[in-house]
């Protein structure tokens, strides 16, 4: 017990005494999870709404995200090294692909969990199919998207760390090379700000989809 209040209060030293480091870290890890996320959205939202909207395109896109997310991490990492070199760039490249799935996978499903009656109440309002996917289904099946979107937003900031081994930056330069020197103060700031950070941001995206979701129509009031 006692050595573990050591450690903890030689973590709390090691992070004031390396302060700008630790900042910087921290923004280079942030920037890869909000950017790699944001991409993975822009990508894995259209391609969900396509494969809903054309079934025969559903078990390819699944099938190539399927694949993306069975491959391990670091395994995606390695590969990116000798297309992509050192860097940011492969380093977000891997985040982007590791976090597609579950953006993807949520957005069919919430797709289709929209009642066939909402949407033949819709039609008989005369929705052109364009307006039934973005007043009806879309605002219906956000609550779903949303909940693929913190999983994936959470991964990445685990994933995040390898980043490290080619030259990505991030919190894994203070964890794996604390490892390494087995000093685990050092570990112990970049583990738990790494997982202050996926509860931080997973608190975030719970309150805007929140905000959203009392501003999405209800499926019972468009069948009525």
């Amino acid at each position: 017990m006692q050595s573990a209040v050591s450690t903890v209060a030689e973590s709390i030293q090691f992070l004031s005494e390396n302060f700008p480091e630790f900042l910087q870290l921290l923004q280079e890890h942030l920037l890869l999870v909000i950017i790699s996320e944001i991409t993975a959205i822009a990508i894995a939202v259209p391609l969900g709404v396509l494969a809903v909207r054309h079934e025969r395109l559903k078990s390819p896109i699944l099938s190539i995200g399927n694949v993306a997310q069975t491959v391990p991490p670091l395994a995606i990492i390695a590969l990116m090294f000798p297309v992509l070199g050192l860097g940011f760039l492969p380093s977000f490249v891997a985040l982007f692909i590791y976090a597609l799935l579950p953006v993807l996978v949520n957005t069919i499903t919430g797709l289709e969990d929209v009642e066939e009656s909402t949407i033949n109440a819709a039609k008989g309002m005369g929705m052109t199919p364009y307006e039934r996917l973005t007043k009806i289904r879309f605002p219906l099946a956000l609550p779903v998207i949303f909940a693929g979107i913190r999983t994936s937003m959470v991964i990445n900031v685990g994933t995040a760390y390898l980043a490290f081994f080619i030259g990505g930056g991030g919190l894994g330069v203070w964890v794996i090379s604390g490892i390494n020197l087995f000093n685990m103060p050092q570990v112990l700031a970049g583990a738990v700000t790494g997982a202050l950070l996926a509860i931080t941001l997973d608190i975030g995206l719970a309150v805007i989809e929140s905000r959203i979701g009392t501003a999405s129509p209800d499926s019972s009031q468009v069948a009525a």
